[in-house]
């Protein structure tokens, strides 16, 4: 015990002096763990960390990492996301897990070990993408946001592969590895089973019966009792820990105790997935990097390319521009923590072997590295592929505005710009609206609108469409520093262009209006001015006075109505 608690005390020495210098120089700490691993591994010359329970262990952080992201995606929220993030995010996994594992049996490699490698690099890796993401500024931009929101999602299509990969090491002929497959998925069916109507009948009742104790102690445990039960079961059911915890996850995330569950779970997910990646990091075998160096930069090559193009493909095929298309096919070409996990299982149920296992290691560790470069210089190369394709193609349609019958822009495609184009349309006007939400570009060309995605307030993108071109600039947003941003630049290369502005109240239109707006109408008092305009027509008021107290009302700046309100 006393020799055990001497190596413990010395990996978690040497895990607070490399975590702490990985985050003072802005490195993400999972390739911190990843370097602990590597120092204490066997591989190296020194101190060897040999504590039997450690591989369990950190098992756990796999298991904790699943249940984390179960909570981000419940049923309902998965069924939301049906026609965005969750079709782009499933393509994109499966196109590249089939294009690489195409790629690699072609190589030579076997069916099962070619279809483990493309699962594993067709992960990519959420913890670099956002913290390199929130130290450029560009977390909220719409290439940062579509490009995390991916990278989440890939978290949760692969999890059929925790079901898939632990069959594929089975020996036995085809017809074998059929029935085996079969079993496998009636086995998820039957835990999603249990797990579902446990949640609907068991999990809400039992937390409001703990929270009525107002223990945090209790409420830990009662969350830590739920996650590993239901690990536990579908690991009696012959499947990995991991997808009863997701399971569990997907449950609880659909009740009102989400939040307090997941800030609950966030010490022990941490902690034990750092262990993981030190188990991870183990693996590593320096020595053999010189012999397999070539086979890596390969494949890490293969791993950047296919999916920076498949997901810039994916993107742009769905609505997005293509500078913004490309910068999301960047972020998201870096290799993913995740996919270490899918490897630890495919080498414990011998479905890869050591050999192949250390290439494909060391691709996604260079992948990492390319990738962090990649992010950081995103929206440089992103400009010079979109430079480079409009040279090499003939001209074509794009998402520039037409010259010859100018459109309205609208800037935002919520209700206030969905009721616009409504009107627009139905009147003979053209018009095109842009809006960040991919659900709301989706609906909108479903309904018949022209809706794309991007952000008005981005200056690449309001000179790639011609904003100067357009007959009449609308701004719907309601987030009033955008809004005053997309104004003053809009006014700047479109001096002549009309721009009419929705604000939240007086002190956002003088802004907006001071920035170069031709109108700006504050939302509530417009509210009430037409309210009031109602109940004098239904009081016979005649609709010329009406008409006339109103504008009145606007002509004064709503004067009149600021100081009925500060009179006591």
């Amino acid at each position: 015990m006393m020799a055990h608690l001497a190596q413990i005390l010395m990996l978690l020495g040497v895990a607070v002096a490399v975590v702490l210098a990985f985050q003072r120089l802005h490195i993400p700490t999972s390739l911190g763990y990843l370097l602990v691993g590597v120092i204490l591994g066997p591989y190296t010359v020194g101190p060897t960390i040999n504590v039997p329970e450690f591989k369990a262990l950190a098992e756990f952080g796999v298991v904790f990492l699943l249940f984390t992201i179960g909570l981000n995606y419940s049923l309902p929220q998965l069924h939301a996301l049906r026609h965005q993030v969750l079709g782009l995010g499933t393509a994109q996994v499966a196109l590249t897990t089939a294009v690489v594992a195409l790629f690699v049996w072609l190589a030579g490699v076997p069916a099962a070990a070619a279809f483990v490698v493309g699962a594993v690099f067709a992960q990519s890796s959420s913890t670099i993408i956002g913290s390199q993401l929130a130290e450029q500024g560009e977390e909220s931009s719409p290439h940062g946001r579509l490009g995390l929101a991916m990278s989440v999602f890939q978290d949760v299509t692969a999890v059929p592969f925790l079901v898939v990969i632990p069959v594929l090491g089975m020996t036995g002929g085809a017809d074998l590895l059929v029935s085996a497959l079969g079993s496998a998925v009636a086995k998820a069916a039957l835990a999603f089973a249990l797990v579902f109507f446990a949640g609907r009948w068991l999990l809400r009742p039992l937390f409001r019966l703990v929270t009525k104790r107002r223990s945090a102690e209790l409420f830990t445990l009662a969350v830590l009792l739920v996650a590993l039960l239901a690990a536990w079961t579908t690991n009696r059911l012959g499947l990995s820990l991991a997808f009863g915890a997701f399971l569990a996850g997907m449950m609880l995330g659909d009740t009102e105790f989400r939040n307090q569950i997941e800030s609950t779970v966030r010490p022990f997910r941490d902690v034990l997935l750092g262990l993981f990646f030190v188990g991870i990091g183990m693996l590593i075998d320096p020595a053999s990097i010189p012999r397999v160096w070539h086979w890596a930069l390969i494949g890490a090559f293969l791993l950047l390319a296919s999916k920076a193009l498949l997901v810039t493909a994916l993107v742009h095929r769905s609505g997005i521009s293509a500078l913004t298309a490309w910068q999301t096919g960047l972020l998201l070409a870096v290799g993913g923590e995740f996919g270490f996990a899918l490897l630890a299982i495919a080498l414990d149920a011998q479905v890869i072997g050591a050999a192949l296992g250390q290439i494909v290691l060391t691709s996604v560790l260079f992948s990492m590295i390319a990738g962090a470069l990649l992010i950081r210089f995103n929206q440089t190369i992103a400009r010079r592929l979109v430079s480079i394709r409009r040279n090499a193609e003939p001209e074509g349609p794009d998402m520039a505005l037409d010259v010859s019958n100018p459109p309205v822009l609208i800037g935002g495609y919520g209700r206030v710009g969905h009721t616009i184009a409504v009107l627009l349309q139905s009147s003979g006007i053209p018009c095109v609206a842009f809006d960040v939400d991919p659900k709301r570009v989706v609906q909108g060309r479903a309904d018949g609108y022209q809706v794309l995605y991007g952000d008005v307030s981005d200056p690449e993108l309001m000179v790639a469409i011609h904003a100067e071109r357009a007959s009449l600039v609308i701004l719907t947003l309601d987030d009033s520093a955008v809004a005053l941003r997309t104004v003053t630049f809009v006014r700047s290369i479109a001096p002549h262009v009309p721009i009419v502005a929705r604000a939240r109240d007086l002190a956002a239109t003088s802004q907006l209006l001071a920035a170069g707006a031709t109108h700006a109408y504050p939302e509530a008092i417009e509210a009430s001015l037409r309210l009031g305009a109602t109940a004098m027509k239904i009081l016979r008021v005649p609709d010329s006075d009406i008409e006339l107290i109103v504008q009145g009302v606007r002509d004064w700046d709503y004067k009149p109505v600021l100081d009925d309100e500060r009179t006591p």
